[in-house]
């Protein structure tokens, strides 16, 4: 049992399992609300600067271990987790649901779906 745990803790970054998720379509009204859901997306800064959520905030998933602190995000929100594929984002929502985060989900089908949908993203920097 102390080797499964140690080894969770060392590769807690492996994408694998199923976690809460948030459809597109519903992101997007929930983007529309007077509070609107944190974000952070965890593609790397090269995807990010393709295009992006408006108000995600950009930590690679290699780095958010470490700079999750530094976010100083509200534990009582939702926090919504996005990558590209909905791959890299599970590792995200269960780091943040180990640190406190209740209602952290990942957007079911990554930016992909996103796109899929229309729905509307920014270009540039402006990452964490």
């Amino acid at each position: 049992m102390a080797l499964v745990a140690r080894l969770k803790s060392l590769f807690w970054w492996l994408p694998f399992g199923r976690v809460p998720e948030i459809s597109p379509f519903e992101m997007n009204q929930r983007l529309r609300a007077e509070h609107p859901p944190q974000i952070i997306d965890v593609r790397s800064h090269t995807e990010w600067r393709r295009s992006h959520i408006r108000g995600a905030v950009n930590v690679p998933i290699q780095e958010l271990k470490r700079r999750l602190p530094a976010l100083h995000l509200d534990t009582g929100r939702p926090v919504v987790a996005i990558c590209l594929s909905a791959h890299r984002s599970i590792p995200a929502v269960r780091l943040l649901q180990s640190r406190g985060f209740q209602h952290a989900v990942q957007l079911q089908g990554g930016m992909l779906a996103w796109w899929r949908e229309a729905f509307p993203g920014e270009r540039g920097s402006g990452s964490a």
